[in-house]
């Protein structure tokens, strides 16, 4: 099993995930630890104000809380942006600009700390590549 140190974190292959009440958990395959953190301008991301890191559509598997999980989409509806309803945290999205993977967040990590992660950048949602005409 392959270890990576994400700052002071150590990020295993397998991650558990979790919402604030633990009505929801995820368990993760991060082969790579996190890659690509960042954070979106977008109308949604901007509110929720989570880092978000990618993982594959087949890397995430909901362990327990698949009734409570509601999905809120708008727009396209390409995105497909999950939270707990009990406690309201978002957990995941699946990815508009790239529909074969989920963003995470990076939050609901066990044992992350999302603050120790350094500079965080945020790429441009607002004008979103498939809005272009």
């Amino acid at each position: 099993m392959t270890i990576k140190q994400v700052g002071n974190t150590l990020i295993q292959p397998k991650h558990k995930a979790s919402c604030h009440c633990g009505a929801v958990e995820l368990r993760l395959t991060l082969p790579n630890g996190i890659e690509n953190p960042r954070r979106c301008n977008c109308s949604i991301c901007q509110r929720k104000g989570a880092i978000v890191a990618s993982v594959a559509l087949d890397g995430i598997e909901i362990v327990k809380g698949a009734d409570v999980l509601k999905c809120y989409q708008f727009n396209t509806h390409t995105a497909k942006h999950y939270f707990c309803s009990n406690c309201g945290i978002y957990t995941h999205h699946q990815r508009r600009s790239n529909p074969n993977q989920y963003g995470v967040n990076v939050g609901c990590l066990e044992g992350v700390n999302p603050y120790e992660l350094g500079e965080i950048k945020t790429v441009d949602g607002i004008h979103h590549p498939a809005d272009r005409v």
